[in-house]
C-alpha cells in the first residue's frame, strides 16, 4: 500500500512539474505578440493537425525544423505551439539557431486558440 501511495505521490510530482513548465516557458509577452498579426506555426505531425488547429495557423512539423531550409521569412513575428507545449519550446531554439529573430513559444495550441478568442 505504502508503495501505491509513493508511486500515486510521485506521479502527482511529475505531472506538477511538467504543468508548471508548460507556463514558465511561455513568452512573457505574448498576449502583446498576439496583437500583431504573428505567424503562428503549428510544430505537430500532420494527423494530429488535421484532428484540429487554429484557423490560420501554419503547419510544420518539429522533424522538419531540422532540416536546412525553412519556408518561412527569418524575420516573420512567429508564434510557435504544438499538443502540450514541449514541443513548441524546442521550435523556437531550432528557430532562432536558423536565423529567425522574432519567434516566441506559445505552448498548447488550444490554450493558444483561447487566447486567441
Amino acid at each position: 500500500m505504502k508503495t501505491l501511495l509513493f508511486l500515486a505521490a510521485g506521479l502527482l510530482l511529475l505531472y506538477v512539474a511538467y504543468r508548471s513548465y508548460r507556463f514558465v516557458m511561455l513568452d512573457k509577452d505574448l498576449d502583446q505578440v498576439l496583437t500583431k498579426n504573428a505567424l503562428i506555426l503549428d510544430v505537430r505531425t500532420p494527423a494530429e493537425f488535421a484532428g484540429g488547429h487554429i484557423d490560420g495557423a501554419v503547419n510544420i512539423p518539429l522533424s522538419q525544423l531540422h532540416a536546412d531550409t525553412i519556408p518561412l521569412d527569418k524575420k516573420a513575428l512567429i508564434v510557435t505551439c504544438c499538443s502540450h507545449g514541449l514541443r513548441s519550446v524546442k521550435a523556437v531554439t531550432l528557430l532562432k539557431e536558423r536565423g529567425f529573430t522574432q519567434v516566441h513559444n506559445g505552448g498548447a495550441w488550444t490554450d493558444l486558440a483561447e487566447k486567441l478568442k
